[in-house]
């Protein structure tokens, strides 16, 4: 993976997923209102901004692969790193993996040594960037964790996950896609107990119609955990802080 290979428009294929006909409807409903948001995703930051990133983690110019569509862009994996090297977290665990894998497990890395446990529901999509992070000397532990059942009446699927953790200094949600639901994203917050406080969630994407429902939920229902939103880049980062106990 590096940069001389594409993106494609679309994630990959959820296939033999059966969605309810409620949730493709909010799929098709969704999709018709932030499409100005899909579009922009399609950027994925200034190759200034990614050159500097790479030479900030002293990693090859031609390191990552072309960012942008459903890959995460520049700005949120300039907020990985910075969270990072800021919290020097022991445990950072991912949902989603793929390039934002990479740049944890180099961050970590030259940051403090933490470590991270990253999960994706496509199990040779997991395989293949695990031998990626593996071939460039780097740490981390990425497993299969197909979709299933949402937990605490969340819509859509969700990662069914095992031996998570159970403490977490920094969260990132970077998955499952929104095409399962646009509120997908939302059973994260089944893992806000097992931050520790003064820990993190990081959700990408946070800059979506979707996301933007399941930040309000979150504000809502958690309240040891502080979210703001920032709205730079292609897509959004929503930050959560977890309180003092």
């Amino acid at each position: 993976m590096t940069t001389r290979e594409t993106t494609a428009l679309l994630p990959l294929d959820d296939i033999g997923l059966d969605l309810t006909l409620g949730d493709r409807a909010m799929v098709t409903a969704y999709g018709a209102i932030q499409w100005p948001w899909l579009l922009r995703s399609l950027h994925g930051g200034r190759k200034a901004d990614k050159a500097a990133l790479l030479e900030y983690l002293d990693l090859p110019a031609d390191a990552l692969p072309n960012l942008g569509s459903w890959k995460a862009d520049t700005h949120f994996l300039w907020y990985i790193t910075h969270a990072i090297e800021e919290m020097r977290p022991a445990q950072v665990v991912e949902l989603g993996c793929g390039a934002s894998t990479f740049i944890i497990a180099r961050a970590l890395q030259k940051f403090g040594g933490g470590s991270l446990v990253s999960y994706d529901q496509h199990g040779e999509f997991a395989s293949i960037t695990q031998q990626w992070v593996r071939e460039n000397g780097l740490m981390a532990e990425i497993r299969h964790a197909p979709l299933g059942p949402s937990p605490a009446g969340w819509p859509g699927h969700w990662y069914q996950l095992s031996d998570v953790p159970t403490d977490i200094d920094l969260l990132i949600v970077d998955g499952p896609p929104w095409a399962i639901h646009p509120y997908v994203r939302g059973a994260a917050a089944s893992l806000f107990a097992r931050i520790r406080p003064g820990g993190r969630v990081l959700l990408d994407d946070a800059a979506r119609p979707g996301e933007r429902v399941v930040a309000r939920r979150w504000r809502r229902e958690h309240h040891m955990m502080r979210f703001t939103l920032d709205s730079k880049g292609a897509k959004g980062t929503l930050i959560g802080h977890k309180l003092p106990a």
